[in-house]
């Protein structure tokens, strides 16, 4: 364990689990971690600098020197202890086998990023055959770390005690869930407008926390359900085996377990196919 870093304070890594159901994936988790240790360093030292280079992709989205510079280092040292790996990053793209795919958005949130709010992340998975099986999302501008892998469990860094284990919350009623729909900008884009004003009059409470903390809102147990639109493959993968991990559920929108549908949504299991009846209700009618 690692402790007192500087710009990330009690910081830890992935405890070693004997009884694990899929133990080749945990030397694969250990690399993810020390992946974002270095992702890190990077992602921070350009944090909050007024010299902070940004530019405007051909798809009116903004990229950040930090942006590129941390997926550089992610991808050099896949380059050295993952050599025969592929590697699908949003900056610059995908290279290699897909059997075995790292996933890697340097910065997620990269708009929070250059107004220095810390609302961000860097989101490390590796799939296998398509699947999502480590996942590793690291918000060292506010001292925090989620990770998990397939019969690894799914870990925080929130205490001082060591790593804590998430488990999803076993709320069961739709009026007594709080759920994260991202955005009314994205809900609206995709159609589906309506389908959130009904979900926000049937939930308990209803916030667009945005980005990638609210799916590890809800792996810890404090939301219910986190969906959203125009997602890709590396906005989303990490957080899926620290969801299912947790004792959750993700697929898309539509109920599919795939992260490719641009499209998603994670819940605490009991209630998934409650939030699909009531998402779909219009299309059944």
């Amino acid at each position: 364990m690692r402790q007192g870093r500087p710009g990330y304070p009690g910081q830890v890594t992935s405890p070693t689990s004997s009884s694990a159901v899929h133990p080749e994936f945990e030397d694969d988790l250990a690399l993810a971690l020390r992946i974002a240790d270095a992702a890190d360093d990077v992602s921070m030292a350009h944090f909050d600098d007024p010299r902070l280079g940004v530019l405007l992709k051909a798809d009116s989205t903004h990229v950040t020197d930090a942006d590129l510079a941390t997926e550089r280092a992610i991808r050099d040292i896949l380059a050295t202890q993952r050599p025969e790996d592929g590697i699908f990053g949003e900056e610059y793209g995908a290279t290699g086998t897909t059997t075995r795919q790292w996933i890697i958005d340097p910065i997620d949130g990269t708009a929070n990023y250059m107004k220095g709010i810390p609302m961000w992340a860097t989101l490390i998975a590796l799939a296998v055959d398509g699947v999502p099986q480590v996942g590793v999302v690291s918000q060292p501008a506010l001292g925090r770390r989620w990770w998990g892998a397939t019969g690894q469990g799914a870990w925080t860094n929130g205490t001082d005690d060591g790593p804590r284990r998430l488990r999803v919350s076993t709320v069961d009623a739709l009026d007594e869930s709080s759920v994260s729909f991202q955005s009314i900008a994205q809900w609206d884009e995709a159609g589906h407008l309506d389908t959130l004003v009904r979900l926000s009059r049937t939930v308990w409470r209803d916030r667009g926390y945005g980005d990638a903390w609210p799916y590890m809102l809800l792996a810890e147990g404090r939301l219910e359900m986190v969906a959203e639109f125009d997602v890709k493959e590396y906005d989303i993968a990490a957080h899926v085996p620290i969801v299912r991990e947790a004792g959750g559920r993700f697929t898309d929108f539509d109920g599919q377990d795939a992260v490719g549908t641009r499209s998603s949504l994670a819940s605490n299991g009991i209630l998934h196919d409650e939030y699909l009846e009531l998402l779909h209700w219009s299309d059944a009618q």
